[in-house]
Formats: structure tokens, C-alpha cells, sequence
């Protein structure tokens, strides 16, 4: 038997083993979550671990979209966020490669995996939930809205369409048509970026190179990396050895992703408004310029023991299910996430970063190198920024109930769209949407009426960051008490631009000065914080004390709570970790004083 027959044979085998589940599943759920990609997947398992029926359909037989079947298996950012079902899919990878540094095989990322693999283990969490169905192959075909609940029609191979009723719909599709469905309104970017056919290719140990593709020109490639053909790059400081591009997405087992930016498998055509037949036609152009490239990998560069692996996609040509979509359709949401929202979110209006549900530290990374139009375009290759905390108010859309946006359709410029479409961010937004959906079915209300501070909460419960503090892990017994009080601006986030991985600290060990505390009078106006100090005064144990205690009697806090902080050297400076343990146990701010979805708070 050949590895492939071997992983066809797996793939029937893990469609037998959630037989019963989809035979079973009800048309009526609480949520349905359209697309089971990286941000489906984790929406349906949250949804459901917060106890309301779920079901994701999914067109392809595999779970987790680009991380898997677009053979994206290179984990880009968030490296040092593991927050909730992104930290805990990376745990599971360790857990069957043996070790994080098995993960470390190529320079691109600190996490990378055969896709196959991802795919199978993402099938093994949805398994283990008993409120979540799946149905793989499944195509939704329409959807309306009567009466608060969501028709879905939904092709799944048989003769005849099933019928979905639902309280709440997640779109979690690559390019937000379900949104479009809906009825939603939304953007789309003069000129998207370059979508990729991905190519997983194996090590054979032996002469295994394809025939010349048609319309095969080595000079389409050039300028991928120092070869002779090179003799223009269009970035100088941007070219490597062939070694360098080949181990660029190394993979465990001596497979390689085949996923490059430069002169590569990158391919530009805007497939958001054309319909299934026209996409299926581009694609296949696509296809082909990754085959292409396949063969100047073997031919030009010398590669003629890697070829396109026999153990990963159970398609005719070995490619993924689907191309790795850059961007989609963005929806108009109560909130738009923009590059000052990142840069200076203290300074801003609006103050979103009170109401954020998900964190990211890469760079602004845009794709625009085979675009041949007239139009100019961004050119962000790795733009440094803060690391950021992601508003709640990007997933809801505006004007139409029911409905929670997921995957790359949130409401972002285009800009910031460079960050948010990252692998581990949009882990976080699915996880997200499912515990803002799960709150809406559960409290039986609208899905803008969900209270921020608990889908915060929920976020919170499961290991997530609301803000991207590096100073302590999740594990930690401070890690919800310095994210709360982050999170109402009490005590501030600095936050570095660091190329690949951007950092934000709270800085917990420093001493806290009076400077530090100018954020307590946006939730309490009417104190005032140590006058007669100078803003550099580093504050004591008893100081600190003292001003908790006046404002609990002012906002009417329980005595008991007031006497948390006591201890030895009164005198002695305390640090900003302290404080922030201190205002999260005495006064509770992030539950006492409730933000709107624009980081206001509720009088």
C-alpha cells in the first residue's frame, strides 16, 4: 500500500469515526458557524465548551483552513502569546513532534508542523466536544433571517440540500461570503493581495522532477534567490541563497513549504465578488504558476529529490484543498481597528484597546509583488509596530442582528489587515465569536447588547490575552489580574516595534510612580491621586493603601476587601505588578465599571 493510499484511507476513516455525530446532528443548533477554517474551528470549539449546540460546516474535508488544507503550516507571530486555543493547538503539536524545538525546523517560525497532522488534531479537539457537529463537504447555499432566527441552506453532497435553523451565524469563511448573504456591508481593498497556491513538497531521496510545465519561463522566477538568471532584483537587501529560500518553511519529516514572497508561488487576482465557477477558473492559473515554480525549484535550482509530497492532501495533484486567502471582504463593525488604534492607543478618541478579545505582535506584512496594474499600492514589507490588543466591536457588524464576523472579514483598514490575518490572531477571533455567540444564545438577548467585560471574561476562563503583556504566562496567578486592569487603563501598556516579534509590557517589576496612576482618574474622576507629590514619587505599600481605601469608600466597596495589601515595610516602594494586584482585588474596576464597545465607560 502507498502513503497515499495510506492517507486517503485516513482521512475515510476520521469521516466514519464523526459519522454518527453529523448522521445525528440536529437541524436546529444554537450556532452556526459557516467555513471551518483557522477561525471556524476555534468558534465551534468554544461555542460549544461554553454549552450551547454548535455545527460548522465546512466545503472541504479538512479542519482549519489556511493552517492546513492551504498548507500555511508555518506559524507566523504570537509566539510568546499563547493565548487559549491557538496556545493550546500549539501544545498539542509539541505533544506529537515530542518537543517545541521539533517545531523549530525552519527560519520563518518557531512552530512549524505537517499539515496534515494540524488537521488531524484539529478533528480530535472538535471530537471531544459534545455539543459540536461538523459537517465536512458541506457548501452553504443560502441564508436569511425571520422572526430572530437564521435559515441556512446547505448542500452536503446528497441528493437533496439540508436545512440549518440557528439563532446566531459565524461567518468563518475565507472571503466572507456568508456576511455578503447576510445582507452585510463591507469593504474591499482597491487592490487585494496576492492570494498563493502552496506547495508542500517531501524529500525522496531520489530523482523525482516533473516535466516541463506549459508556459514554463525560468524568468518568471528569476529573482527568487541568487541564481544565474538573476541580474535585476527588485530588492537588493531582500535576496537569499537557494538554501535559505528552500529552508525558508522547513517542515518536520523532511517535507518544505513552498510559500515564497519573492518572485515566487505568490499569485495576484481579486476573486471576492466573482462567482464559485469564475474563482475556480482563476485558480487554476494559480495552480499552475506554483507547478511552475516547482519546476524551477527541481530544474534550475537542483532540487530534483523534492517533490510535491504523496502523504499530505488527498487531492489528484497533491496541492491543498484551497489557496491561502490574504484578504476578504471587511465588514463594517461597530468599531474599525486602525494603524493609530495600534500605534498610539492611549491617544486615541475612541479608547478600543479596553474592549480587546485578541492580541498580535507581527508586523504589517503586505503582498503586493505580482500586481501588474497602474494603481499604487502598499509597500509594507515587515512594517514594525506595538503589539496590539484587537476590539471586540471589529467582529460585530452593523445593521444586521445575529450575525458575528470571524477570519479576515473584521473591521479593519487594509492596512492593519497586514497583522490581523495572521495565523494565531485569527485563531482568536473564531475563539472569540464563539464566546460572544455563546453569550448572546445563553442570556437569550442581541449579540451588540453581550456586556464587553464578559465576553472579556470568557476570553480570560480559557487562557486567552486581552492585551499582549509579556510580563507573566497565562499560567500565572497575576496573568488575569494585570490583563484586567490593563484592560481599564488604570496602569498602561509600553509597547516596542521589534521587526518579527513586537513586544508589550506592562512592566510589573518597575516601581510604580505617581505618573504611572493618571489613568484611575478616567474611571475615578473625582479622586485625586497624592497631591503635593511630584509625578516621579515612587509610591509605598501604606500610600498605595491609603488611596484604595478612599476611593473604596467612595464607590462603596465592602470593608473586608479594603484590608488586601497589609503586610511588613510599609514604607518600602511598591512595584507596578503589586498595584495592579492590589486595584484588581480591592476595587475591581474591570467588573464595577462596566465600557461600551468603543471603550467608554457606562455612567
Amino acid at each position: 500500500m502507498t502513503l497515499r493510499q495510506v492517507t486517503i484511507l485516513s482521512v475515510l476513516a476520521s469521516w466514519i469515526v464523526f459519522a454518527p455525530c453529523r448522521a445525528n446532528t440536529p437541524t436546529e443548533v444554537d450556532v452556526l458557524v459557516v467555513g471551518g477554517g483557522a477561525s471556524g474551528v476555534t468558534a465551534g470549539i468554544q461555542s460549544a465548551r461554553m454549552g450551547v449546540r454548535t455545527l460548522i460546516v465546512e466545503e472541504t474535508p479538512w479542519l482549519g483552513g489556511m493552517l492546513t488544507a492551504a498548507g500555511v503550516s508555518a506559524i507566523d507571530g504570537n509566539n510568546r502569546l499563547p493565548a487559549g486555543l491557538w496556545g493550546e493547538f500549539k501544545e498539542r503539536l509539541v505533544a506529537h513532534y515530542g518537543s517545541a524545538d521539533s517545531l523549530k525546523t525552519g527560519w520563518v517560525s518557531d512552530t512549524a508542523f505537517e499539515p496534515s497532522v494540524g488537521n488531524r488534531i484539529l478533528w480530535k479537539m472538535c471530537g471531544e466536544e459534545d455539543k459540536l457537529d461538523v459537517w465536512p463537504g458541506a457548501t452553504l447555499t443560502a441564508l436569511t433571517r425571520r422572526h430572530g432566527v437564521w435559515t441556512a441552506t446547505v448542500a452536503t453532497g446528497h441528493k437533496r440540500a439540508k436545512t440549518v435553523r440557528a439563532k446566531i451565524v459565524i461567518d468563518a469563511t475565507e472571503l466572507g461570503d456568508a456576511a455578503k448573504m447576510c445582507g452585510a456591508v463591507y469593504d474591499v481593498s482597491r487592490v487585494v493581495q496576492d492570494l498563493t497556491y502552496v506547495a508542500t513538497l517531501k524529500e525522496y531521496g531520489k530523482d523525482v522532477a516533473i516535466p516541463r510545465p506549459e508556459g514554463y519561463r525560468p524568468e518568471e522566477f528569476a529573482c527568487a534567490c541568487e541564481n544565474p538568471y538573476c541580474e535585476t532584483p527588485r530588492d537588493s537587501a531582500r535576496m537569499w541563497s537557494k538554501r535559505m529560500m528552500i529552508a525558508y518553511g522547513k517542515l518536520p519529516n523532511r517535507k518544505y513549504m513552498i510559500n515564497w514572497p519573492i518572485e515566487g508561488n505568490d499569485y495576484h487576482a481579486d476573486l471576492i465578488e466573482r462567482s464559485r465557477e469564475a474563482r475556480e477558473e482563476i485558480l487554476k492559473e494559480a495552480k499552475a504558476r506554483t507547478m511552475r515554480f516547482v519546476y524551477f525549484i527541481q530544474h534550475e535550482l537542483g532540487y530534483r529529490t523534492l517533490g510535491l509530497a504523496d502523504d499530505e492532501y488527498p487531492t489528484a495533484d497533491r496541492l491543498p484543498f484551497i489557496p491561502y486567502y490574504r484578504e476578504s471582504r471587511r465588514v463594517r463593525g461597530l468599531t474599525r481597528f486602525g494603524i493609530d488604534d495600534i500605534l498610539r492607543p492611549y491617544e486615541r478618541p475612541e479608547k478600543l484597546y479596553r474592549t480587546a478579545i485578541a492580541v498580535g505582535d507581527y508586523p504589517i506584512d503586505h503582498h503586493h509583488s505580482r500586481y501588474e496594474g497602474n494603481e499604487d499600492v502598499p509597500h509594507f514589507y515587515y512594517r514594525s509596530i506595538p503589539s496590539y490588543g484587537l476590539p471586540l466591536g471589529t467582529l460585530i457588524p452593523e445593521g444586521v442582528e445575529g450575525l458575528i464576523v470571524a477570519e479576515k472579514s473584521i473591521s479593519v483598514s487594509d492596512t492593519v489587515n497586514g497583522t490581523t490575518r495572521l495565523q494565531p490572531v485569527v485563531m482568536q477571533i473564531g475563539q472569540a465569536a464563539g464566546a460572544l455567540a455563546a453569550l448572546a444564545v445563553k442570556r437569550g438577548g442581541t449579540v451588540a447588547r453581550v456586556a464587553v467585560r464578559d465576553v472579556q471574561d470568557a476570553i480570560l476562563a480559557a487562557g486567552g490575552y486581552l492585551l499582549p503583556y509579556l510580563d507573566v504566562h497565562p499560567a500565572d496567578r497575576r496573568f488575569k489580574a494585570y490583563q484586567r486592569i490593563g484592560a481599564t487603563g488604570i496602569l498602561r501598556g509600553e509597547g516596542h516595534g521589534m521587526d518579527w516579534s513586537n513586544q508589550t509590557w506592562l512592566r510589573a517589576d518597575s516601581a510604580l510612580r505617581v505618573s504611572d496612576l493618571n489613568g484611575l482618574t478616567d474611571v475615578y474622576p473625582a479622586i485625586r491621586i497624592f497631591p503635593g507629590k511630584t509625578p516621579d514619587h515612587r509610591v509605598s505599600l501604606e500610600e498605595m493603601r491609603g488611596l484604595l481605601k478612599e476611593i473604596a469608600r467612595m464607590e462603596g466597596v465592602p470593608e473586608e476587601k479594603e484590608v488586601a495589601g497589609s503586610g511588613e515595610q510599609p514604607d518600602r516602594s511598591i512595584t507596578r505588578g503589586e498595584a495592579a494586584m492590589m486595584i484588581d482585588h480591592i476595587l475591581d474596576p474591570f467588573h464595577r465599571k462596566q465600557v461600551d464597545i468603543r471603550g467608554n465607560y457606562i455612567k
